[in-house]
């Protein structure tokens, strides 16, 4: 069986996500003092003793309809909960039993037996520094009737030992748990509301949306990690905040998603940058391009809403242009147009990842790259100075992948400026590929050969 899930559940602000990160080890989980920070499902790995599990932390409970989100957050907990082995009711030490948690725990025990067995709830009393005062401050929650309260603080960490030990004695033994198998990392980035969480819920399929949808602005807040998988492949897709100019970010809740999103970039393999088709490219996709560029990672634009754009023969290839000019520095980047409310070319989004996954881990012989390298200098040979000094390229060879990275040795850095640098560039393109992953090109010179030679030769004198 695959890795057991444990849902963390509860009224707002009662620590859940706190609890979260405690346990998994991180801070992916956004912590904030506001209520409802937290709306979708929010999926960790964690470890106890040798066991591995996963954590899935939820938005808070609340049965009143006040907010609009408040139904969509109580239809994601009961998803959350159709999935788990096992429950975390996390309640409040410091403010005392509550109404809400009462309703709480009356929801929980209303859910259908599995196997004709309840669900298993371990009532975790979050807040408690004090281990002096926890055994009086947790005993008014036996009322509830869910068993011995633990004792807990997910800020510091105390009493999370226990409560661990009892959770690994009501999951399933370990013997029958799987190791996750390595899923390739996709994540979905752009500005709010271009349709990154429609996407994302149009790629998992199924009748229950993975993440909320709405046309508010900033409705998604977590980086929010879902494993499909397709032909016998996984993906590790993550759904992130909608990203705007720093200036119009307020520091809070959003700054923080922001953070979120950025740190999704970096961790992923492949990211697809989604842009509307409505707006085009802006100056917040040129910077989005920057730091998906600088962090060396394969990318695709998609460009969604394509319905909704009155069509004659060339809109296709003049966006494309459009797309190329303004988001020069990922030129190399594949398009596709699509819409996640028709479905039109959601699923060859996972083709081109694919596609651009495999580039962004080649690796190309010593033989091949000097041969393509000798055609581009036949070309166009490198600058030289008023001097008559000739710039001269030696040999190539590729020294890592994620991205390809490739080391040719001239004569002398200094002549190789800029231009020539993306003729290079540009020709390893034309003639070996690569397309979906940045290249980088490092250029090293004689004296810098000759300096790494000597110090190899005093090493061995030592």
């Amino acid at each position: 069986m695959a890795l057991p899930i444990v849902a963390i559940v509860g009224r707002p602000n009662v620590g859940k996500s706190t609890l979260l990160n405690r346990l998994a080890g991180g801070s992916e989980a956004i912590v904030y003092d506001q209520p409802g920070v937290t709306r979708d499902r929010l999926y960790m790995d964690a470890e106890w003793c040798g066991y591995q599990f996963k954590v899935v932390d939820t938005g808070g409970l609340v049965f009143e309809d006040t907010e609009v989100f408040l139904p969509m957050i109580r239809e994601q907990v009961e998803l959350a909960l159709q999935e788990a082995s096992a429950v975390l009711f996390v309640v409040d030490g410091q403010e005392g039993l509550t109404s809400g948690d009462e309703e709480v725990a009356e929801w929980l025990r209303a859910r259908p037996k599995r196997k004709g067995k309840q669900l298993p709830v371990l009532l975790t009393v979050n807040k408690l520094e004090e281990s002096t005062t926890a055994i009086s401050l947790t005993s008014e929650f036996y009322s509830l009737g869910l068993g011995e309260p633990w004792a807990v603080s997910s800020i510091h960490g105390s009493g999370t030992g226990d409560l661990l030990d009892a959770l690994i004695a009501v999951l399933p033994p370990q013997d029958e748990v799987d190791a996750e198998p390595t899923a390739l990392r996709v994540s979905i980035v752009g500005k709010p509301n271009v349709g990154k969480s429609s996407i994302l819920n149009a790629l998992v399929g199924g009748p229950n949306p993975r993440v909320l949808v709405s046309e508010i602005a900033g409705t998604t807040r977590d980086a929010i990690d879902t494993m499909i998988e397709r032909n016998g492949k996984k993906y590790q897709l993550i759904d992130t905040a909608g990203i705007r100019r720093k200036s119009r970010v307020d520091y809070g809740v959003e700054a923080f998603s922001v953070s979120r999103a950025i740190k999704a970039i970096r961790r992923s393999d492949v990211v697809v940058l989604v842009i509307d088709a409505l707006e085009g490219a802006s100056e917040q996709e040129g910077r989005l391009a920057i730091k998906i560029a600088d962090s060396g990672r394969a990318c695709i634009m998609v460009i969604n809403k394509w319905d909704a754009i009155e069509k004659d023969n060339y809109t296709m290839e003049q966006f494309r242009e459009d797309m190329r000019e303004k988001l020069y520095i990922i030129d190399w980047a594949p398009m596709l147009f699509t819409s996640a409310v028709t479905g039109q070319r959601i699923e060859k989004i996972l083709e081109m990842v694919d596609l651009c996954a495999e580039q962004h881990q080649r690796r190309v012989s010593t033989s091949t790259l000097n041969e393509a390298l000798q055609e581009a200098l036949l070309w166009r040979s490198p600058p030289s100075t008023r001097q008559g000094k000739q710039g001269r390229v030696y040999y190539a060879t590729q020294i890592i992948t994620n991205p390809p990275t490739f080391v040719l040795f001239v004569n002398d850095t200094k002549l190789f400026k800029d231009g020539y640098r993306r003729y290079l560039e540009g020709q390893f393109r034309k003639i070996l590929g690569f397309e979906g992953t940045p290249i980088r090109l490092i250029f090293r010179g004689k004296p810098e050969r000759d300096a790494n030679r000597t110090a190899r030769k005093a090493e061995k004198v030592i």
